[in-house]
């Protein structure tokens, strides 16, 4: 059989998704990483929070044009999306510069359980 590199590439890949979904994840509210702010430019201290949307506004040119399509008779003129596959929603980490106030958004990926600044457990109870 003829070696297939694209076919290799997208197992490999396949693979390191299923691995790669943890069931719990757990991040320190504050760490040093760099700072690219032209202020900066150097590793500084970042506060870290989990990123949550801004509540939706009614007079996004979307929302108009949809609340203008489905007043009146008619019914439900958009499709509503059912098949939901997903069980889990991508985390994404709000980090402030504590220096400059720089804030920057970082993707952690997938998992079931995010905590932020909880303390680890060792592994075992104590030995008497």
């Amino acid at each position: 059989r003829r070696y297939d590199r694209k076919q290799h590439v997208c197992l490999l890949q396949a693979r390191c998704c299923i691995s790669s979904l943890n069931t719990m994840v757990n991040w320190p509210k504050e760490l040093k990483s760099f700072c690219k702010n032209e202020k900066c430019k150097n590793h500084q201290k970042w506060k870290i929070t989990q990123y949550k949307s801004g509540k939706a506004s009614n007079f996004a040119q979307g929302k108009r044009r949809y609340d203008r399509k489905q007043q009146g008779f008619g019914g439900q003129t958009k499709p509503v999306f059912h098949k939901k596959a997903k069980v889990t929603k991508k985390i994404t980490l709000r980090m402030k510069c504590q220096k400059c106030s720089f804030i920057q958004l970082r993707t952690i990926g997938r998992c079931k359980v995010f905590q932020l600044g909880q303390e680890k457990k060792a592994k075992g109870g104590p030995v008497y």
